[in-house]
């Protein structure tokens, strides 16, 4: 309607005119997500694109569009950040070797301006900051596997020029008043939807783990910089606790199980990782001695410089 020239108004009154339904339990709404980022790629792929729709469309409109019709190529970003620094303590390889005072400015402006950002939404939203929070852990889940899944189904479309099927959401009527809104999202049907999110947890419990055991191990002394990945690390798997609850159909009480499950895991990484001598390098306490001329326990070093940490 923008394109062709129409203008429109935000109106918003109360008591509401409208009231939609949503999905029953997590799965319908990773699908419902789905279809909602599918559509959004599609429209950008097409002649409605916003940077060259129309010529009546508003910059700013142009701007607001392109945001809603692009966000889910997110995924590919957020896959990036929430697995290579897990990954980076496995390998040795960081992607910042030493931290100079300007990434530590450019990293404070950045947490800074999100910091606002979010005081502007919990403000204009009207919801609390648990709510708001929540609704941030939920998008971690969606951005991991149903943005993902819609950018790979439009660039199929694109490329090969296949039709992508339509899949209806179950929904619950509207007005239907339960002691916990939450509780029917976590009826959960396993789909393929969950699998990214599944490997992104357990990337980051084996990353941790393997830092641990680095630590304990004496192969990195720098266990300060180290505790900073990890807690990125967990930050993570935070976000992911919602989800890890919703698939083992845990509610309303701590799933001591999925404790049990990460705390196992965490553990067995780490012992496997001090007691296989081929799996870490010469620096260990049972990688063998090392030589007076090789590296001490300040960091590895490859092709001339010293990885972090």
């Amino acid at each position: 309607m923008h394109i062709k020239g129409w203008r429109s108004r935000y109106c918003s009154i109360y008591p509401h005119a409208f009231i939609g339904t949503a999905p029953i339990n997590l799965t319908e709404r990773l699908f419902q997500v789905l279809r909602w980022s599918t559509g959004s790629l599609e429209i950008f792929f097409s002649r409605n694109n916003p940077l060259f729709g129309s010529t009546f469309l508003h910059p700013l409109q142009r701007v607001a569009y392109i945001n809603i019709t692009t966000y889910p190529f997110t995924a590919i970003f957020l896959i990036f950040y929430t697995t290579v620094p897990a990954l980076s303590f496995v390998t040795g390889h960081f992607i910042v070797q030493r931290p100079t005072t300007m990434f530590y400015v450019y990293l404070a402006i950045v947490l800074g301006t999100l910091l606002i950002l979010a005081v502007l939404e919990v403000k204009w939203a009207g919801v609390t900051v648990f709510e708001w929070f929540r609704n941030g852990q939920f998008w971690m889940t969606a951005s991991c596997s149903a943005y993902l899944a819609a950018v790979c189904q439009v660039l199929v479309k694109v490329v090969f020029r296949r039709d992508i099927s339509f899949k209806l959401t179950s929904k619950q009527p509207a007005g239907d008043e339960k002691k916990d809104p939450y509780a029917d999202l976590y009826v959960v049907r396993w789909t393929w939807l969950m699998v990214t999110p599944i490997i992104i947890i357990l990337v980051n419990i084996i990353g941790s783990a393997v830092a641990f055991a680095k630590v304990l191990d004496g192969e990195w002394t720098h266990w300060l910089k180290v505790a900073g990945g990890v807690f990125f690390n967990f930050w993570v798997l935070f976000h992911l606790y919602p989800f890890a609850k919703g698939i083992l159909g845990r509610h309303g009480k701590t799933p001591v199980v999925v404790l049990v499950w990460w705390a196992f895991t965490f553990v067995i990484t780490a012992v496997l990782y001090i007691n296989i001598p081929h799996i870490h390098g010469p620096g260990g306490k049972h990688g063998g001695a090392i030589g007076k001329h090789g590296a001490a326990h300040h960091g590895k070093k490859f092709d001339g410089y010293y990885l972090w940490p």
